[in-house]
């Protein structure tokens, strides 16, 4: 016992308090790094591109876990985190606030075909070290792809433009609802953890020390990362113990869960705000990005099985999401029925990651 403390609710502290840290630090750190890059002259319209569509809460969690000798958690992190957007964010958008949107198709081929490599480099039952360093090098043609489609698209989902749009949105909402005293209930899904970076350096530093400024914030930033990871995989190493589950269901199941709560706000808020694109955008790049860097990163640090419920479960509900998704987006319309069904398939899941 630690302070009077079970060693149970020890794990569960360390756990939530780790993944809080990770997820607050890296909102600080992206935040920084576009400011700071923006300051020191670098395009913010390919820095938008770069960023928008990583996670790298996820992958930090994922390769912590990884070096910890627990390499089913991290791969669970990177199913559970692709359900939890195709299922419950995009779900979720669909059943509150359906919507119609016009999605290229080069876009929805892209992500529809990007996992098929990930799925057949570990049909083998391993993915090696070998298959991380492909599958993260062929994240940086994606986002060459992608940059060469923007400029040739009308819609421009990872425009910087869209996302200022968005977090002046935010911000205007969240001053209104201030000066209410009351939050409104069409709001609760709202989940921001930003620590507004940019208005604090523009305030108490000069500007020609901006730039340096914000890459230590990020520096600062990326610790509290490390720091924070590794409080949540100590205390997950626990939780399995007590829980009697696989690494492989809590990672993507609970960590995934807590891990990927903002992913609801930028997905359904920019729906709800009638910038459905920019929601969309979110879901794109983020597919792209689990199926290539991140777990191409994570079996990098340690080989990955491949074997038992990741061919029996996890692909399968993958793959049936991700073709819900894609089916309604080439349709241009995502609507209550379709939410239902992502929400079911992803309720679903958690029932096939504990019972089988």
């Amino acid at each position: 016992m630690i302070l009077g403390l079970s060693g149970e609710l020890v794990s569960v502290v360390l756990f939530l308090v780790g993944v809080a840290i990770v997820v607050v630090s890296v909102e600080a750190f992206i935040e920084a790094v576009a400011e700071g890059a923006l300051a020191l002259g670098v395009s913010g319209f390919f820095l938008t591109v770069v960023l928008a569509g990583t996670d790298l809460e996820n992958v930090v969690l994922g390769i912590v876990a990884a070096a910890d000798d627990l390499p089913d958690l991290a791969l669970g992190t990177v199913f559970g985190e692709a359900l939890f957007i195709l299922g419950a964010a995009v779900g979720i958008a669909g059943v509150l606030v359906p919507f119609e949107t016009t999605v290229p198709r080069n876009y929805l081929g892209l992500m529809t075909l990007a996992p098929f490599l990930f799925f057949g480099l570990a049909l083998d039952g391993t993915l090696s070290r070998f298959d991380g360093v492909v599958l993260t090098a062929t994240f940086v043609p994606y986002l060459v792809i992608v940059y060469l489609l923007e400029r040739s698209s009308e819609t421009q989902y990872l425009s910087a433009e869209d996302v200022e749009i968005r977090e002046r949105e935010r911000e205007r909402g969240e001053r209104e609802r201030g000066e209410r005293g009351v939050e409104e209930e069409d709001e609760w899904f709202e989940f921001d953890m930003d620590l507004d970076v940019d208005d604090f350096v523009e305030e108490r530093v000069p500007e020609r020390y901006e730039g340096p400024a914000f890459v230590g914030i990020a520096v600062v930033a990326a610790v509290g990362m490390t720091v924070g990871s590794e409080l949540a995989v100590s205390g997950a190493e626990d939780l399995l113990a007590l829980l009697g589950v696989t690494g492989l269901a809590f990672g993507a199941t609970v960590m995934s869960f807590i891990a990927s709560l903002e992913e609801l706000f930028l997905t359904v808020e920019p729906v709800r705000r009638g910038r459905p694109e920019i929601g969309v955008g979110n879901v794109v790049g983020s597919m792209l990005f689990f199926v290539s860097a991140n777990v191409g990163l994570i079996a990098m640090v340690r080989p990955l099985d491949t074997t038992g419920t990741v061919l029996t479960v996890h692909w399968p509900f993958f793959f049936l999401a991700l073709g819900v998704v894609t089916v309604a987006f080439l349709r241009g319309k995502v609507g209550r029925p379709t939410g239902v069904v992502l929400l079911g398939a992803y309720v679903a899941y958690w029932g096939g990651n504990f019972l089988l």
